[in-house]
């Protein structure tokens, strides 16, 4: 507490990391996976997806790719939007800037306090290499590094799909417990080729 969100974020962490074996040091249980085309069928037949994307976006510059998914879905009936973290990415406004290079409609792009709002309706939201941004022990672990700091609220909708390279923490280096609860599935692989994959797979149900 006490603490600017630029000292909670960029300050200097600790904390523990991810096992290999797929528990977590917190004792919070494993984490499950998803295939890609569960992914694309719970996204296909959702009424609201929500994107939430994060540095994992930035790096694999998968921007492009997240436009034509939202495309995708949308002419199949899907309400498709974007939740955008103020801090995001590695600087204020990262995610605004790599969206609009990829054409995608302003009016799609909720702020934080926007989204949370919309996440009890959502059905399925997919993380995109957000991390810290959506750990829900910054509301919930005193201890926490990150305690206090103002996240997306997505554990409030139905599904929630995490795509990551890694169980590797992030900025923060904390483990993120939104990974382990019983809504939540991990999508690995590189945020590009997952989405190309994901288009490929929606178009052909």
């Amino acid at each position: 507490m006490n603490r600017s969100l630029k000292n909670v974020l960029i300050g200097s962490f600790g904390g523990g990391s991810a096992t290999a074996s797929g528990g977590n040091t917190s004792g919070a249980g494993s984490y499950k996976e998803i295939s890609l085309s569960d992914t694309a069928m719970i996204m296909s037949y959702a009424n609201k997806v929500m994107i939430v994307p994060g540095y994992g976006l930035a790096v694999a510059q998968a921007q492009h790719t997240c436009h034509e998914l939202e495309k995708i879905l949308t002419e199949k009936g899907v309400e498709v939007k974007y939740a955008i973290h103020p801090v995001a990415g590695r600087m204020p406004g990262h995610m605004n800037v790599l969206l609009a290079e990829a054409d995608v409609s302003y009016d799609k792009l909720l702020e934080m306090e926007q989204a949370n709002d919309e996440f009890a309706t959502t059905d399925v939201v997919l993380i995109l290499g957000a991390n810290d941004v959506v750990n829900p022990a910054a509301k919930t672990d005193l201890t926490s590094p990150i305690y206090g700091m103002p996240i997306l609220d997505v554990e409030l909708s139905k599904n929630v799909v995490v795509n990551k390279r890694s169980m590797k923490p992030g900025y923060a280096g904390i483990e993120n417990e939104l990974f382990f609860k019983p809504k939540t599935s991990m999508l690995f692989g590189d945020a590009k080729k997952v989405l190309q994959d994901l288009c490929a797979e929606i178009k052909n149900i």
